[in-house]
């Protein structure tokens, strides 16, 4: 059986992590599971290395992508095949990964999302939801394939994306969302979706709360704008 890493980053979810490695190790029997604990002040590493996983604890927060590529670079160093990731906040539900790992062989994709949109609904606020739609439409005008939640972190990939993924700038420190699938298919990585269920965040505090989903899209359009202007190598 090929190898798979499953990797969490996490910040400050000492109350959420547990769980969520829980079913994690319940449901992927024998894969291996890796936290990544982005400078996180409350109890994130300890629960999580009291549940038997992996822990890499970063001395300082360096944000969600620069966490997940640390991932990505310890599964390029101990040889993995695929590399599956998740939240730490219990969005993603664990049972799902198998609709990715089939869809990675039935299309003989590189790279694999879940989508909380194409089977059931989710609920988002109106900003979010927006900016959503529109990097859906920006996705799928440039790569002519359709995607319908590119901004989804449940993915899994196979060693040759997330091998280039883990090289210098090639992985952004903060929003890896729809930038990266055109930065895949500029480089002719196959890159397709798969249904997922999603849960609503526990608590029902959203990090894009407030400004930040307008943030969120501001930025996220200076990113789309530099993967149009960032020349082949």
């Amino acid at each position: 059986m090929k190898s798979h890493l499953v990797v969490i980053p996490a910040f400050n979810e000492g109350k959420h992590v547990g769980k969520v490695l829980d079913e994690v190790i319940e449901t992927l029997r024998g894969v291996d599971v890796l936290v990544v604990n982005d400078g996180s002040t409350d109890n994130t590493s300890e629960t999580a290395k009291d549940k038997g996983v992996m822990v890499l604890d970063m001395p300082f927060n360096i944000g969600y992508g620069g966490a997940i590529q640390t991932g990505f670079r310890f599964a390029v160093e101990n040889g993995y095949d695929f590399v599956i990731t998740m939240d730490a906040d219990g969005q993603h539900d664990p049972e799902y990964t198998k609709n990715l790992i089939d869809t990675v062989d039935r299309e003989k994709a590189d790279v694999v999302i879940g989508s909380r949109f194409l089977e059931g609904t989710y609920k988002m606020g109106f900003t979010r939801r927006t900016g959503a739609r529109l990097f859906s439409k920006i996705a799928c005008f440039y790569t002519g394939t359709k995607f319908t939640d590119p901004t989804s972190g449940f993915q899994i990939l196979n060693r040759k994306v997330f091998s280039y993924l883990a090289e210098g700038n090639n992985y952004p420190l903060d929003y890896p969302d729809v930038n990266i699938i055109m930065a895949l298919h500029k480089m002719k990585f196959k890159v397709v979706e798969a249904p997922v269920n999603m849960k609503q965040k526990p608590g029902g505090k959203s990090m894009h709360s407030g400004l930040k989903p307008f943030i969120y899209v501001v930025r996220m359009l200076l990113a789309v704008a530099m993967i149009l202007l960032r020349k082949e190598d």
